[in-house]
């Protein structure tokens, strides 16, 4: 047994007020369960195919069995998730307009397996209807897949924000990195219009995403509180002038708007809760007129270089997507 004041460096707390987890080196656990049954119900119902001969819609999850956690241990994360999924789906035949129930079963979706090997296996009601079973078959399981994919890969980043802490060894990489950033993405930086907090070696994002909407609509689905909060299905804090801060998403985005003209175009001071303290990206959204569409281009300078991915993915999957649904149930609404 160590001598007291002789203990195994990695087990001591240094340079933390809290204490916690020196450099990732303990183990710690963090349950997904809860989570994952609300993701997978948002990624699979909904989900709907066609042909010419019929059209078929997931309508229900009838049963979520399972658990799923994620680890991390001396720096590195480690996932578990085991489920048993049932769904219900209804379809109709275009040429009779019969309509027609079945179930979709995934009985073991886990770590075990590849997304792509993973058993789907559809069953109809008894009767006639066998069309729509082969199209929920073919179409069906491959959009199943799909967002199965996309579950796994939100567990990996969008569930695990915050997991791995700094350690004294990304600190000094991020300073090399730092040191070896070009004259030109300095002043780049140094001329933004607002200030972005803490030096730290950063990215430039340009997305585009066209929107079968007007730019009137569009625009006020980003600064609308009710609009946004219907999106991102979760409570915003908000009003869209120059200067007012907004909270998203449960308060993992927060920021502030720096410039917004009407209908053209919306500039933000915009961070994740687990970015480095005080450190804002600037993202610049430009509303687009295209042949009675709408085109969004993102344009987003000061991302961490660590956070690029979960960067893209956020506006991919949690913007983009969600609001393209949002624009097809105002529609279907009238």
């Amino acid at each position: 047994m160590a001598k007291w004041g002789q203990g195994d460096p990695r087990w001591i707390v240094e340079e933390r007020e809290d204490g916690t987890n020196v450099n990732n080196w303990h183990w710690t656990e963090r349950d997904a369960t809860s989570w994952s049954k609300g993701k997978l119900r948002e990624l699979l119902v909904g989900i709907a195919v066609e042909n010419e001969a019929g059209r078929c819609e997931i309508s229900e999850l009838k049963q979520v069995e399972g658990e799923a956690s994620c680890s991390s241990r001396k720096g590195k994360l480690i996932f578990f998730y085991e489920w048993n999924i049932k769904l219900g789906w209804k379809g109709i035949i275009k040429e009779s307009g019969a309509k027609h129930k079945g179930l979709i079963e995934i009985p073991n979706l886990s770590e075990e397996n590849e997304v792509d090997d993973t058993e789907v296996n559809v069953s109809k009601k008894k009767g006639d209807g066998n069309i729509l079973k082969d199209l929920m078959k073919t179409a069906g399981t491959a959009k199943v897949r799909e967002a199965l994919g996309d579950y796994l890969k939100a567990l990996k980043t969008e569930f695990t924000m915050g997991m791995i802490l700094p350690t004294k060894a990304m600190a000094t990489q991020e300073l090399t990195v730092k040191r070896k950033l070009s004259e030109t993405t300095l002043q780049i930086q140094a001329s933004s219009p607002v200030a972005l907090g803490v030096r730290i070696p950063t990215v430039a994002l340009h997305m585009t995403e066209l929107f079968d909407t007007a730019i009137e609509q569009l625009y006020r689905i980003f600064t609308v509180k009710d609009l946004v909060q219907k999106f991102s299905k979760s409570p915003a804090v908000l009003e869209a002038e120059k200067g007012r801060k907004f909270q998203m998403f449960d308060g993992n985005i927060t920021g502030e708007y720096v410039e917004l003209l009407t209908n053209k175009k919306i500039v933000m001071k915009w961070r994740c809760r687990n970015w480095p303290e005080e450190h804002y990206a600037i993202v610049a959204l430009n509303f687009v007129p295209n042949l009675g569409q709408t085109e969004l281009q993102l344009d987003c300078k000061g991302v961490p270089v660590c956070e690029e991915e979960n960067m893209k993915f956020c506006w991919q999957k949690q913007h983009f997507e969600e609001i393209q649904g949002l624009l097809q149930l105002i529609t279907l609404n009238g």
